[in-house]
């Protein structure tokens, strides 16, 4: 019963090869055993030996051959064949492990995508087809599984790049005893239904568009600071050291009327501030004037008064000039006196005395 107990791995690829193995080191101990088989039923069975050993620190560890029925015996024996150490029949299509999937096709509508691939000649009704996919935010692979040969899974997120990848199973226990898988098929990155070489490619390119937004606002802030700056620095600039006028401007008409000679422009400006003079004089004298009428109405009519003004500085100076602002102001009855003259205003008459 110890040679039933013996552990070994059997594995038939698409139920094409057979692989058995075994821990010949632990199990035969400095003993390099032989391997044969046979798929014959009865008692005529045709052993044959181990076309492929596989090895395991230079001691017979396994054995590969092809797979040529259902029904398999095997049996270890030790180097010269003389004993059997284990024998083993078993049904080689439990044992079966499918090929990867072919020609694996990705079809994208919003955010479902459905995958397929080519249906297997033969044990399709003990085939799934497991689609396995995971963003960059996920830790671990989610998993879809649905009959061979084509599975959908809806909620991808068109802004996120997925990792892709698919792989066919055998149905346990009702084909199989072990469950065995196929090899994935090569991982596809993809994103909003765009086939990507790598999602390294979305995240360098996201990351390149952080890093233009930082400098750009980086600029913007520093731009920012500098017209604060110079604002604050012409403002100080005012306050030490004040603009010094352009006496083309402040003088606009020394250089304009008399192409900057200053004698003649002196002389003219001197003859308008006289005249600007006078003119002033004249409005204080009609002001008067008018003050002193109102306050004749309000005293007696019957007793004309007579009032004198005197020009003692225009007495003084001699001017000529003064007299006819003397002239203009009064109508009423005055006396006025003025560069040694006494002028007697009776409405509109004036006598010069």
């Amino acid at each position: 019963g110890w040679k039933d107990a013996i552990s070994t791995t059997i594995v038939n690829f698409n139920n094409e090869k057979m692989q058995i193995t075994w821990a010949a080191r632990e199990l035969f101990p400095g003993e390099n055993v032989s391997f044969s088989y046979t798929f014959d039923e009865g008692k005529h069975k045709v052993w044959k030996p181990c076309p492929t050993y596989l090895l395991h620190q230079d001691y017979n560890s396994g054995c590969l051959f092809k797979t040529e029925g259902p029904t398999l015996a095997i049996s270890i024996k030790n180097s010269n064949g003389s004993e059997e150490l284990f024998s083993k029949r078993l049904k080689s299509d439990f044992y079966i492990k499918p090929n990867r999937p072919e020609n694996v096709t990705f079809f994208w509508k919003e955010d479902t995508v459905t995958v397929s691939c080519n249906k297997p000649e033969k044990a399709v009704k003990c085939l799934r087809l497991e689609l396995q996919y995971k963003s960059k935010f996920d830790k671990d692979w989610q998993s879809r599984t649905s009959k061979c040969c084509s599975v959908g899974e809806q909620g991808f997120d068109p802004r996120k790049c997925y990792s892709l990848r698919v792989r066919l199973k055998r149905l346990v226990p009702y084909c199989n005893v072990v469950n065995y898988s196929s090899d994935w098929e090569a991982e596809t990155f993809w994103m909003n239904g765009t086939l990507l070489d790598s999602c390294e490619d979305d995240i360098k390119s996201q990351s390149n568009k952080v890093i233009v937004l930082t400098c750009l606002l980086a600029l913007l802030l520093v731009i920012f600071i500098l017209l604060i700056l110079l604002c604050k620095w012409q403002s100080l600039q005012k306050s030490v050291m004040p603009d010094i006028p352009d006496p083309k401007y402040v003088f606009t008409d020394l250089f304009n009327d008399h192409n900057g000679n200053f004698q003649e422009w002196i002389d003219k400006t001197d003859q308008a501030m006289v005249q600007t003079k006078l003119e002033c004089e004249e409005t204080e004298c009609i002001i008067e004037a008018e003050s002193q009428q109102e306050d004749e109405k309000n005293s007696d009519k019957q007793a004309p008064q007579e009032k004198i003004f005197s020009f003692p500085r225009a007495a003084e100076n001699n001017d000529p000039k003064a007299a006819q602002i003397a002239c203009l102001m009064p109508t009423s009855n005055t006396i006025a006196s003025f560069a040694g003259f006494q002028i007697l205003m009776n409405d509109d008459m004036y006598v010069m005395l």
